[in-house]
């Protein structure tokens, strides 16, 4: 069941603690975050996101940027192809979001997507 506040990406993959994982990460990509962080941005609690953290380590997902007191932080891995893949989806996804929201509120007489539209 998604909510109003999830991303489009939850919406298209579905509302697993993985996918919630991930799109967090993607959405604030330019950014490193410990596993604390990732958890309650993701709304993940911290043992489902330890399950699954070393496979996300393992494929290359999320890599290790620097430390931080004795926290290790991590990012995103935008060199990885599923990634980048994952990422193209993303913005696909906002970009037919936005389209629709454009073609629904036009109100000039002629719209590019309807031109019967008044």
């Amino acid at each position: 069941m998604t909510s109003e506040n999830d991303s489009l990406l939850i919406e298209f993959l579905g509302d697993t603690p993985l996918i919630r994982i991930l799109d967090f990460l993607i959405v604030f990509r330019e950014y490193d975050y410990n596993k604390q962080d990732t958890a309650k941005n993701s709304n993940v609690s911290w043992n489902t996101l330890d399950k699954t953290w070393n496979k996300l380590i393992q494929s290359s997902i999320i890599v290790p940027t620097r430390k931080v007191g004795k926290s290790q932080m991590f990012r995103i891995n935008q060199n990885n192809i599923a990634v980048k893949k994952l990422i193209e989806l993303h913005k696909s996804l906002m970009l037919e979001s936005i389209q629709n929201i454009d073609s629904h509120n036009c109100e000039t007489p002629v719209c590019a997507e309807n031109p019967l539209k008044a």
